[in-house]
């Protein structure tokens, strides 16, 4: 999806960049891809399996404050339910992301029942329900948020644009990817 999205040769940050998967994928697209990965064991991966691309720099490491300007910023993998407040987040992206970029998100899908088996998901469906988001108690510090909930944190620098699943998605998709433009 994200690469469908960017326009040919644009710049890219892969937030939350893991192991460097996505970020191979850019750089070996023609992105010049910055990635950022506070995980030094998930860094110490990407390392390794972008080690070509990181020695050509098409793919450059950042560190906070993000000191890019890129087209495009992508998190994978449920980065962002580590968050507890994204406001904070995207005023820091609305620095990184160019004019009519974008920010494109995939999310833990707080309506997903195929979590209604755990006792976790139905002591916070009333709390999902009433406040738009819960946290789960746990090491990793989850949350899982409503997509209206994240999109007023990123406004009034983004605009939620498009959001996959609609429907019955909701109910059968372990993931939803929320798109925001830069307004």
């Amino acid at each position: 999806m994200a690469l469908d999205l960017l326009p040919a040769g644009a710049d890219v940050l892969d937030f939350g960049a893991g192991t460097g998967i996505d970020a191979k994928a850019y750089a070996a697209n023609g992105h010049l891809t910055f990635v950022y990965e506070p995980s030094k064991a998930m860094y110490e991966c990407l390392e390794q399996h972008c080690r070509d691309e990181i020695a050509s720099k098409t793919i450059v490491a950042v560190a906070p404050p993000l000191n890019c300007k890129v087209q495009a910023v992508t998190a994978n993998f449920a980065v962002l339910d580590h968050f507890a407040d994204h406001t904070q987040l995207f005023e820091e992206l609305s620095r990184v992301v160019q004019q009519g970029g974008f920010v494109l998100a995939s999310m833990l899908n707080p309506y997903y029942l195929g979590d209604a088996r755990y006792g976790w998901w139905r002591a916070n469906v009333i709390k999902l329900m009433r406040h738009g988001r819960y946290a789960i108690p746990s090491e990793s510090g989850v949350h899982r948020f409503a997509p209206q909930v994240v999109a007023r944190a990123a406004a009034p620098h983004f605009r939620l644009e498009r959001l996959i699943p609609r429907g019955l998605g909701w109910a059968t998709h372990l993931y939803m990817f929320l798109l925001f433009r830069r307004l």
